[in-house]
This record gives structure tokens, C-alpha cells and sequence, in this order.
């Protein structure tokens, strides 16, 4: 218990005094490996193959004495660098500000007040309050407690709990049960404490184990993007060495040869696809955050644009976890007797009851029914005298989901027992005949019906110790029900109704009474057709029995945490994709077991954060469904970018190979290629990221998680549309060659003409529209941005003469350069008219759509 058991509130450090000793101790963290600065990060960028390719064809052209165009191929190598480290460093930043936010969090007292702060601004001296499952945010010698058992088995390997006690003396110290420490686990009980020991100075720090975020994971598109990459190198390499050959064998000059393989090999180099999903992965989990939404594994934001079941709480997630107490109902010879709040004072008769509802409550508690309950009790009944203190307790356990609190009034004093809980649990303990308990679970099922959360409340007295091994030891009288009225939060019913357009199922699993379910159902939108299943219910189905009742039913009542787990299990066997909401620390298992787990940041424990992959901030069903928006989008978009690469790399190397082929004058050089470079690495990962959602992002079923993102019919896609453009934009080459003009025009316009039929990919691909209004309009800055500047670079190295000179340009005719930018533009219309007629023939032969 906190130390206002005693009638004293503490009031543990002022603010000044915290910022002092976290000034002089430094932040309540573990030593951990090293930020990535910009060395480091250009260090890793110096190993890519891009990098490595670059700065090879800068040391021959140097070899050669080409001078000029060594230095500006250095150039572009610089602007490639300089841009992978701003995407690179911003990625970091976004990584880091979530670490931060998804820090354990403590419940201390400052200025008298307590406040929730992130761990690592805990300092020596504050006083922790301590409930169940919190995680220790650093070492304490605990003032006060309750049957607290602290699970101590990443320090000390044990299994089992250990009790602690508080200590005897303010100046006891020493290892014990008087001490908690950092990174353990409170399972049970509460308590509070004073921290003795931060960071490294705790005994978690001096052991020398260091408490990371969990490990990064293998995603399954990572492992797709690395197969395909690899698969692409080696295919590169052994193009890249042919064209080499080829050249040397055709031309006899080998370090021409070696600038051909070199540039054979950076036109086929898919180094994007990583970048993608590093940049689109962090900022996917920004943007989640940006709708109070932290990700803490980046495998949840594919998997949310699969999910198929949404399994939510009632209490908080679909209301407002605002608790007001509407009925108190007592029974006598004449039958029930009814009081609400509105009614004035309150008769004498149901003193007792609100009374122990109050001391069947703790005595500060979080729980917004105890509050709702110790708000009434204190407009209309005295203040508990000072002296009364809570010796024992008797927690929920999934058989008896009854809180029973054991209260001393004085020495020599019988003790006073209070217990609330689900009305037949407490008439349960309280033996009740059978017309008695028949009568008291119909007016529950009455005010459930209404939507009301309702308990019953019992009495007994116990003359001393010991105590009874459960709450059953007791003899009780009921003294009545307490019902409290929660309302469904406002955007509930539409969240519920775009889940349904987006053929995703919405299941209510709650602890509470069946009657209040269905109301809350009824009201949310909920499907309640098929009626609901108990808990009870739930555990005498067998497993096959309960996968085929779960396919139909959607409200599930009176759920103990067990139960949960095989709904989630049951749902998953029938081929679900499974997000599910949780809570306490029993919801753990159901958490880790679900495909997306997601814990209540306002209300959820610390072990319920840890095993979940999302944290709500707000506890609100409406974040869960926008998330589930944006998990679709960012999936969307990251199959955008994708095809947008294979197709922008088919004409690219394509136009390297042809003219070796053909005994063309050659298109490109390593410097060309940094240039187009230069325009798909911010197109690939900032613009194609900041894409909109589609129109239809929630009018379609999910997709299946069994698909993979580079599906063969996306690769055909991709490859037509690439194809489309290499075979546009080497006509016109052709053409020009064929015409007889200076090799130098020809290379010039046709090199416009692919810049300006890149421009022409990028604005198909950004719209899952057919038609050029989608392809054209947009929200999107960073579009437009990119653009601008690649049609300001292609202009300067056109126009400048210098530049034009070390690109092997020449200034192209007005008309030959007004062909070219036609060529280029035209190439939009024509994917627009190949996309139209894909989708004729997917529609005729049923395929789905890339």
C-alpha cells in the first residue's frame, strides 16, 4: 500500500530537486552501443557496391588523365553520399525519438502530485508507487507494501516470485526483501518505494547485463528484398563482365572495358530495394506515432494491412473509460430496492453497501470504477478514520473474479472483509439460495442490458489471524449491486462500419457481464447476430468446436485471460490474421500469440507493452482502425516504389547493352548513370513514402499475408512498363543515329527523352488509378519538389556548354529537343493505355491486379 493508508500523502521530491540530481547522476539508463553518427553511417555507405563501382570509374577516368570528368563524376559521387546520409540520419532520428517514447514508464511523486514519467527521469530519492505489472524502473528499498511478489528471474534466474516486505526501519538497507530492483517485474501486490540506485549504479548495471530493445527482426520482406538483391547482383555481374569482354573484344581497349562492365553493372545494381524498406519501415513507424501509435517491431506494419480480425476490449478501447456510478440496487423481503445519484442523499440503508464498495476498492486507486465508486462514497459518507489500515488482500484469479480486501480498525478489533466482483462470483461466496441468487443475477442482467458495467458487493467480519487460504473462508453477506455507466465512444460506430467495408471482422472479448456486452455491441455496430459465448462456455468447447463457433460469433463476455488466449488461437487456426488488444498482465500470452498485438499505453501494464507490437497512447478503437488505414497505405506505397525500381532499371540497362550489341555509339557512361541515380533514390524513398492512401484504401478485403510483395505478375508489370519505355526511348535513339546527325545530339536528346520518360514512370506508378487525373493530381510536395529539380539538372546539363561537354553532349536542334521531351511525355500516355488494357484482360481472366 502507499503511504496515505496512513491518512499521510506523500509529497516526495520538488521538481528543482529531481532536475538537480538527474543533472548531477545523469539519465535512470543502461550503457548502450554507440549512436550512429554521420562517420559511421558514411563508412557504411563506402561499402556499398554503388559506392565502391562510383569511385572505380572516377580512378580510371583519373588513370586516363580525363581529369574534368573525374572531378565531376566525384561530384555526383558526393551528392549520391550526401543524400543517403540525410535519409540515413533522418531515419536514425525517427528510430531514436520511438526508443524514447517506448521507455518503461514509472509513477512517482514530485511536488506532492504523482505524475507518469518516461524511466530513464527517475532519480535517487524519488518515491515509486509500485502495482501490478509495472517493470521496476530502478533500484528501490521499498516504504510500504501489499502482497507484493516481484518476479526477479532476469537478475536471478529463479522462476518463482519473491515476496517483499517493507522495510522495518527508514535506515535498514542491504540486498533482501526489503529491495527492489531495476528491470524486475511487479506480478502481484502493490507497493511504494524509495529509489536508492539509478543506471549503471543499480544492481542490474553493476552485474553487467544490459537491457536492450528487443532484437530487430528478420521481416519477411527483408527476407525477400535480400533474395531478390542477391539474385540481381550476381545476375549484374555476369552481364556487367560479359558487356566488358564484349567491349574489350570489339574495341581493344581495356580500360574502356572496364568503364562499360562498370557501367553495365551500376544500370542493373537494384541497391534501392534495401533503402526502401529501411526508409519506409522507420518512417511508416513515425507516422504511426504521429496518430498516437508507437511500433515496437517493425514485422507489425506489414502485417496491418492483412489483418482480417480486430479482437477489442470493451472497457476503454469501444468506451470512454469514464465510470460514473448510475444504480446502487439493495435486496430485501419486499424485493429490489433502487438508488441513483440524481435521487439526493443517500438513505441510510445503503450506507453499508457504498461503504464496502469503497473498501473492497483501493484505497488510491487507478481503476475508473473505483474511482467512479470512491467519488459517490465520498459526497455521501464520512472519511474512513485514519487508523483503519489494510492488513490483507485476495486478488482476481480467473476462478473467482471477485477483489477481497482485509481491513484492521483497531487492535482486539474483529477485522472488517469487504469483497466486490461479478454478481454471480459474489453470490457464489455468499451461498445465496437459489431464488435469492436468481433474483439478484436478473436485476444484473437488467442494468447490463442498459449497458452497465455492475458489480456486487459483500461483507463478513474475521476475528484474527491466520487468514483463509482464499476469499471462500469468509462468511459473506451480499448487500447489494453497484452499477456504473460507461458510454461508447463517439467514433466507435463508423470505426466499426469502415472495418466492415474493409472486410475485417470486429470481436468483442470483455470480462464483463453478457447483458452489457451485447448492449455496447449493439450500440458500437458489432454483428451480435449469432448471440455470444461465456467464458464458462468457451472452456468446455473443445478446440475444433470452438473454431467453428468462432467464425460466426463476435461478442465473447466474461472472459478470463486463458480463455482469450484459445479464441485468439482459434481464430488463427481458421487461416485469421489476428490483431488483439490487451491490457493487464494476463493478456500477455494472448498478445505474443496474436499476429499484431496491441497494448493500452494509458492503461496497460508495462509486461502488457512489452508483448505487444503496437502501444494505443490514447486507448481509443478509432486510433486502432486509422492505424490499420495507414498500415495499408505504407504497404500500398512501398509496392509502388518497388515496381517504379524494376521498371526504371529495365531501359537504363537495357540502353547500356544495345549499343554494344549493335555497334551503336554508346549512351552512357558511369557519369550518366550517377545523374539518373540522383533522381530515383529521392524518388524511390521519400516520394513514393509520401504518396496518399488510395480512394478505395478501405473498401477492399485484406490482402492475403501469404502473397509476396515482389509477386511475379507486379515483376511482369514492372518489366512491361520498363520494357514500354527502353523500347520508346531506343527507337528514338535509332532514329536519331539513322538521320545522320552528330553522335553527340543524338546522345543528348535521347538522354532527355529518358529522364523525361522516367518522370513519365514515376507519375503511373504513384496512383493505383488508370486514369491521368490520378496519375497527375496530388498533394504530394516532396513530388513535385523532386521533379523540379531533375528538370532543373537535366536543363543545366543540356544548356551550360561545360557541362553538356563533359557529359559528351551536344546542343540538340530546338525541334530534335521539343521530339525528345514529346517522346518522353508521350511514354505517360502509353503506360496509362497499357495499365487500362491489364486491367481489361485481369478483369476477363480473373487475375488480380499487381
Amino acid at each position: 500500500m502507499a503511504p496515505d493508508t496512513l491518512g499521510t500523502a506523500p509529497k516526495g521530491l520538488s521538481t528543482e530537486q529531481a532536475a538537480q540530481r538527474l543533472a548531477a547522476d545523469g539519465p535512470n539508463d543502461l550503457p548502450h552501443p554507440p549512436k550512429r553518427t554521420l562517420w559511421r553511417i558514411a563508412l557504411e555507405v563506402g561499402r556499398e557496391p554503388m559506392f565502391q563501382l562510383l569511385a572505380a570509374a572516377v580512378a580510371i577516368y583519373l588513370v586516363l588523365g580525363d581529369v574534368s570528368e573525374a572531378s565531376v563524376l566525384l561530384a555526383f559521387l558526393g551528392v549520391i553520399v550526401a543524400i543517403t546520409l540525410v535519409q540515413e540520419r533522418r531515419t536514425e532520428r525517427v528510430l531514436e525519438t520511438l526508443h524514447d517514447m517506448t521507455s518503461p514508464r514509472a509513477l512517482v511523486w514530485r511536488d506532492g502530485q504523482r505524475q507518469r514519467l518516461a524511466g530513464t527521469q527517475v532519480v535517487c530519492g524519488d518515491l515509486l508507487e509500485l502495482t501490478e505489472g509495472d517493470r521496476v524502473p530502478a533500484d528501490a528499498r521499498l516504504l510500504a507494501s501489499n502482497d507484493l511478489l516481484v518476479d526477479e528471474s532476469l537478475l536471478s534466474g529463479e522462476s518463482l516470485p519473491v515476496a517483499k516486505r517493507a522495510s522495518p526501519a527508514p535506515g535498514a538497507a542491504g540486498a533482501g526483501p526489503t529491495l527492489v530492483f531495476a528491470g524486475t517485474l511487479v506480478v502481484a501486490g502493490q507497493g511504494t518505494a524509495e529509489v536508492v540506485a539509478t543506471g549503471a549504479r543499480s544492481e542490474i548495471g553493476r552485474i553487467g547485463k544490459v537491457l536492450g530493445s528487443i532484437e530487430p527482426e528478420s521481416t519477411p520482406l527483408h527476407r525477400q528484398t535480400r533474395q531478390l538483391v542477391r539474385w540481381f547482383s550476381v545476375l549484374g555481374l555476369a552481364v556487367s563482365l560479359t558487356v566488358g569482354v564484349l567491349y574489350v573484344w570489339t574495341h581493344d581497349d581495356w580500360l574502356g572495358g572496364a568503364l562499360a562492365g562498370i557501367t553495365m553493372a551500376m544500370s542493373m545494381l537494384p541497391q534501392e530495394f534495401l533503402l526502401i524498406l529501411t526508409v519506409f519501415m522507420a518512417m511508416g513507424a513515425w507516422r504511426l506515432s504521429q496518430h498516437r501509435v508507437l511500433t515496437r517491431r517493425s514485422a507489425t506494419i506489414e502485417a496491418l494491412g492483412a489483418a482480417t480480425v480486430l479482437c477489442t476490449d470493451k472497457t476503454g478501447t469501444l468506451t470512454h473509460n469514464r465510470m460514473a456510478v448510475d444504480t446502487l440496487v439493495r435486496f430485501d423481503a419486499q424485493g429490489p430496492a433502487r438508488w441513483v445519484p440524481s435521487a439526493g442523499d443517500l438513505p441510510e440503508a445503503f450506507h453499508a453497501l457504498l461503504r464496502h464498495g469503497v473498501l473492497a476498492s483501493e484505497r488510491d486507486p487507478f481503476d475508473p470504477m473505483e474511482r467512479a465508486i470512491h467519488a459517490l462514497g465520498s459526497r455521501h459518507l464520512a472519511a474512513l478514520p485514519a487508523a483503519w489500515e489494510l492488513v490483507h488482500e485476495y486478488g482476481l484469479s480467473p476462478g473467482l473474479p471477485v477483489m477481497t480486501h482485509v481491513w484492521r480498525e483497531s487492535p482486539g478489533l474483529p477485522h472488517t472483509v469487504a469483497a466486490k466482483g461479478a454478481p454471480e462470483s459474489v453470490a457464489r461466496l455468499c451461498q445465496l439460495p437459489a431464488a435469492q441468487t436468481d433474483a439478484v443475477l436478473a436485476e444484473a442482467a437488467a442494468l447490463a442490458g442498459r449497458g452497465m458495467r455492475v458489480l456486487a458487493v459483500a461483507a463478513a467480519r474475521w476475528g484474527a489471524d491466520p487468514w483463509p487460504g482464499g476469499p471462500e473462508g469468509f462468511a459473506f453477506d451480499l448487500l447489494g449491486l453497484v452499477a456504473l455507466a460507461d458510454p461508447l465512444r463517439e467514433n466507435v460506430p463508423q470505426a466499426v462500419q469502415e472495418c466492415r467495408q474493409a472486410g475485417i471482422r470486429v470481436v468483442m472479448i470483455t470480462g464483463d457481464h453478457p447483458g452489457t456486452a451485447l448492449a455496447i455491441a449493439e450500440q458500437a455496430g458489432i454483428d451480435a447476430t449469432a448471440g455470444l459465448l461465456r467464458g464458462d462456455q468457451v472452456a468446455k468447447l473443445s478446440d475444433p468446436e470452438l473454431r467453428g463457433l468462432v467464425r460466426s460469433t463476435a461478442v465473447f463476455a466474461r472472459v478470463a485471460p486463458q480463455q482469450k488466449l484459445r479464441i485468439v488461437q482459434a481464430f488463427k487456426a481458421n487461416g485469421e490474421v489476428v490483431a488483439m488488444t490487451g491490457d493487464g498482465v494476463n493478456d500477455a500470452p494472448s498478445l505474443k500469440a496474436a499476429h499484431i498485438g496491441i497494448a493500452m499505453g494509458g492503461r496497460g501494464t508495462d509486461v502488457a507493452r512489452e508483448s505487444a507490437s503496437l502501444v494505443l497512447l490514447d486507448d481509443d478503437f478509432g486510433t486502432l482502425v486509422r492505424s490499420v488505414r495507414l498500415g495499408r497505405r505504407i504497404y500500398d506505397n512501398l509496392r509502388k516504389a518497388m515496381r517504379f525500381v524494376f521498371a526504371v532499371h529495365v531501359p537504363i540497362a537495357g540502353l547500356t547493352l544495345i549499343p554494344l550489341l549493335f555497334g551503336w555509339p554508346l549512351l552512357f557512361t558511369p557519369m550518366h548513370i550517377a545523374f539518373l541515380e540522383i533522381v530515383i533514390d529521392p524518388v524511390c524513398s521519400i516520394v513514393f513514402e509520401a504518396e496518399d492512401e488510395e480512394a478505395d484504401v478501405m473498401q477492399r478485403p485484406p490482402r492475403d499475408p501469404a502473397a509476396p510483395l515482389f509477386s511475379p505478375l507486379l515483376i511482369a508489370d514492372s518489366l512491361m512498363q520498363g520494357g514500354l519505355v527502353l523500347l520508346v526511348v531506343g527507337a528514338f535513339y535509332w532514329s536519331l543515329l539513322q538521320a545522320g546527325g552528330p553522335g553527340g545530339q543524338a546522345r543528348a536528346a535521347a538522354f532527355v527523352a529518358l529522364v523525361v520518360a522516367n518522370i513519365s514512370l514515376i507519375l503511373a506508378n504513384r496512383s493505383g488509378a488508370a486514369g491521368l487525373k490520378a496519375s497527375l493530381a496530388s498533394r504530394n510536395r516532396a513530388l513535385w519538389l523532386t521533379l523540379l529539380l531533375t528538370l532543373t539538372m537535366l536543363a543545366a546539363v543540356v544548356g551550360i556548354a561545360a557541362l553538356r561537354a563533359l557529359f559528351g553532349f551536344e546542343l540538340p536542334p530546338p525541334a530534335t529537343l521539343a521530339a525528345a521531351v514529346g517522346v518522353g511525355a508521350g511514354v505517360l500516355l502509353l503506360l496509362l493505355l497499357q495499365r487500362a488494357a491489364g486491367r481489361g484482360l485481369a478483369r476477363r481472366f480473373g487475375w488480380k491486379l499487381a
